[in-house]
């Protein structure tokens, strides 16, 4: 059953981001009443209607503060990257989530939203067509996908006669504006530091910034106390995969970039992905190495997933397409280059 959400008070955790400030966009354009927690200052986007409130999100007293009388939360603040120290990701992803929950309970918040990641379920392998009821791991190769898999399960574990909640896994968000995805293969690209890792004919699955936070709407609409998306988790993608080396191409191409075409074998990188990962624990090197045991393993494998519970319960069906999504990228990166 889809709802109106005309009228909600919507909490949104991380809208200073990329995609939570494209969800605090589009709720308004729902006429929903917007609130963003963010640890940083985000004047543009409060111009746009969005009551923006500084916080952190393992503060729990003032995380409560701005979330009272809300209806619902949609929680995508998370520490995001390969690299950094466990007690980092632990203290934002797990216990800033532990935090959301406990807040919902305590203020009676109906819904939440939980903005998860396919690399809950990633050990390594290929994943292909993945169904959500694929295993977690036994054995993580980064922090960020291990935190997010606790945070994930208890979102889920926390779904009850009170609180109803979901997880939504985008993969790989890109779009105009991108502060990380599309900026760091451009960097990489300019450096000649971009090499294919195995035979380059992995496939992908991936969404454009404006469909992910449209799943997310998709999910507020939908989600009830015993409703058929409550306690479950859901992929979300432009559902239809690419080549993941074409892509990048076609990107460093929009660029003016020169294609990567060297290649390295996939059990090479992995291995010396493990030999930086030592190096740098040893000598306390706080940035991120250049390869890791995750990045070889994400590079090289195929991640495309069974899109259809998305399509059926979530009724999500990306509105842009992948080509229009490309087009408008190429706007934004040619007129990055004239500003």
């Amino acid at each position: 059953m889809t709802l109106s959400i005309a009228g909600m008070k919507v909490l949104v955790t991380g809208a200073g981001g990329f995609l939570g400030s494209t969800i605090a966009k589009q709720l308004l354009a729902e006429d929903c009443e917007v609130t963003g927690y963010s640890r940083g200052s985000y004047p543009t986007i409060a111009a746009t209607g969005v009551k923006m409130e500084q916080g952190d999100i393992r503060d729990y007293d003032r995380l409560a503060s701005v979330a009272e009388s809300h209806d619902a939360i949609i929680h995508t603040a998370a520490v995001a990257g390969v690299w950094g120290p466990r007690t980092l990701f632990h203290s934002i992803n797990v216990d800033g989530t532990t935090n959301v929950i406990q807040v919902c309970r305590e203020l009676g918040v109906s819904k939440l939203i939980f903005t998860s990641s396919p690399s809950v379920t990633f050990d390594g392998e290929h994943q292909r067509n993945l169904t959500e009821c694929a295993a977690y791991p036994t054995k993580w190769l980064a922090h960020y996908p291990h935190t997010k898999a606790i945070a994930e399960q208890a979102v889920l574990g926390a779904n009850s006669g009170d609180l109803a909640t979901v997880a939504l896994r985008p993969h790989l968000i890109w779009g105009p504006d991108d502060p990380h995805l599309i900026p760091r293969v451009l960097d990489r690209g300019r450096r000649n530091r971009l090499r294919i890792i195995g035979d380059g004919s992995n496939q992908v699955d991936m969404v454009y910034v404006d469909n992910a936070a449209q799943a997310h709407l998709c999910a507020l609409k939908s989600l009830e106390i015993g409703s058929l998306i409550s306690g479950k988790s859901y992929w979300v993608t432009q559902q239809q995969p690419v080549n993941l080396w074409d892509w990048i191409n076609e990107i460093l191409t929009l660029a003016g970039i020169r294609n990567v075409k060297s290649k390295v074998s996939a059990n090479l990188a992995y291995r010396i992905g493990r030999k930086l990962e030592f190096i740098y624990k040893v000598l306390r090197i706080k940035s991120e190495p250049p390869m890791t045991r995750f990045v070889a393993k994400q590079l090289s494998t195929d991640h495309y997933f069974d899109n259809s519970a998305a399509r059926d319960e979530l009724g999500f069906k990306p509105q842009i397409t992948t080509q229009d999504g490309m087009l408008q990228l190429a706007e934004w990166i040619r007129s990055s280059k004239t500003d």
